[in-house]
């Protein structure tokens, strides 16, 4: 009975395979024509199915960059981002997309250490860390055994030496992995998504209004209150904002 269900899941996954394969083409086709509406139209069909791709959401951006529409281009070229981080295509049309957003933003610079941490953490992503980190426990293992089997003095001390590196570079790897993690947990982007929105002090419409923020700006969420968002930009300016002002990049 397993086997059969197992059939009929992969059938169908096929089915819905090439139903998108063919609106996503169709949606290409209406983009090469000029129909930019259409085209985000038959998109969204396919991102309804719960189908994502770097692709997708790369072209996707296209077509509201075609129509001018700020923040969802901006949103969409950010989740093929995600998906692909060092695709220059989509770094490029996100530059031209941010270009046309209302505010300036300046970026507080890193100290020096924490910078070059930042930087080694960010070579890889968790998961490759985390495999680094399996790969040198493989590799510590072999060389502990080669050690203590080993007859010869010199493969004494040169699996010795290894296996002390192995541990070495494996308690490294797993420092990065979690730092990795934790820099990722706490990374919540969002777009602003409403033509203006008036940042508050605190989390209700009487508060003190802080600034004011434009379409497409990106900023990073701290925490949830009710309907409201408290807010950091990279000048390290904070606020809360309305739920419904902003999308959240990391929900799919």
């Amino acid at each position: 009975m397993k086997k059969v269900f197992y059939i009929i899941s992969f059938l169908l996954s096929l089915t819905a395979f090439s139903q998108n394969q063919t609106l996503f083409e169709k949606a290409n086709a209406l983009y090469n024509e000029g129909k930019y509406a259409e085209a985000i139209d038959t998109y969204n069909t396919i991102l309804d199915t719960k189908n994502h791709s770097a692709d997708l959401y790369f072209n996707l951006a296209n077509a509201h960059y075609k129509l001018n529409n700020i923040a969802p281009s901006i949103y969409f070229y950010e989740k093929a981002l995600q998906l692909m981080p060092n695709d220059d295509d989509i770094k490029n049309n996100l530059s031209f997309a941010q270009n046309m957003t209302i505010d300036a933003i300046d970026v507080i610079p890193e100290a020096g250490f924490a910078k070059l941490i930042k930087n080694i953490t960010n070579v890889m992503s968790f998961d490759n860390w985390a495999k680094t980190a399996i790969g040198l426990v493989f590799c510590f293992v072999v060389l502990f055994l080669i050690y203590y089997f080993a007859y010869s003095t010199i493969y004494k001390r040169l699996t010795f030496m290894g296996s002390v590196l192995s541990l070495i570079l494996l308690c490294i790897s797993l420092a990065f992995a979690f730092h990795k993690y934790n820099i990722d947990k706490k990374d919540n982007p969002a777009i602003v998504f409403v033509q203006e929105s008036k940042i508050r002090s605190d989390p209700n419409s009487k508060s003190e209004e802080s600034f004011r923020l434009h379409e497409g700006t990106k900023i990073q969420v701290l925490e949830s209150y009710n309907n409201w968002k408290k807010i950091k930009l990279s000048d390290g300016k904070m606020g809360w904002v309305k739920s419904e002002d902003i999308k959240l990049l990391n929900n799919i």
